[in-house]
């Protein structure tokens, strides 16, 4: 299973520039909890950083810090992690967790932005797979004892 294939290809982006209180309001005008940071160069809009709402809590409000004098710049991640759309899902989640992240950025060959990977996403398909698993094992017992009565 490789992250592109299950990745978020609905990226809400912005630039370093952008105020702290013009991205509160597209997280809430898109429904997201994140934005990632991108530089453009030429046609690649390269993830460099990523800005949750969290980071807007902790890093702005809690801190009693003027919002409308801090730019994305200020309060986004420093060190940002990436994973590639090639990259094994489950190696990919591993990461995620030693890393303390719940989500990242996915990047295609070129390094640009391809989607992003989201915990929330995971546990969907995980809770999907293990719900197959189950209608398996309770068709293998019904079958069992019609043919085994």
């Amino acid at each position: 299973m490789r992250v592109g294939e299950y990745c978020n290809r609905e990226v809400i982006v912005a630039e370093r520039t952008t105020g702290v209180i013009e991205a509160a309001r597209l997280m809430r005008r898109y429904h997201v909890g994140n934005l990632v940071i991108v530089e453009r160069e030429h046609d690649i809009a390269r993830p460099v950083g990523i800005v949750t709402d969290r980071d807007l809590v902790v890093e702005v409000l809690a801190q009693d810090a003027p919002p409308a004098q801090l730019a994305l710049d200020d309060v986004m991640s420093a060190h940002l992690a990436t994973a590639s759309e090639d990259d094994d899902v489950l190696e990919t989640l591993r990461r995620m967790r030693s890393l303390g992240v719940r989500r990242m950025p996915v990047v295609d060959g070129r390094g640009a932005l391809a989607g992003i990977l989201a915990v929330d996403d995971l546990l969907e398909l995980m809770a999907g797979s293990l719900h197959e698993i189950v209608g398996l094992i309770a068709r293998e017992l019904r079958t069992e004892e019609q043919r085994r009565p």
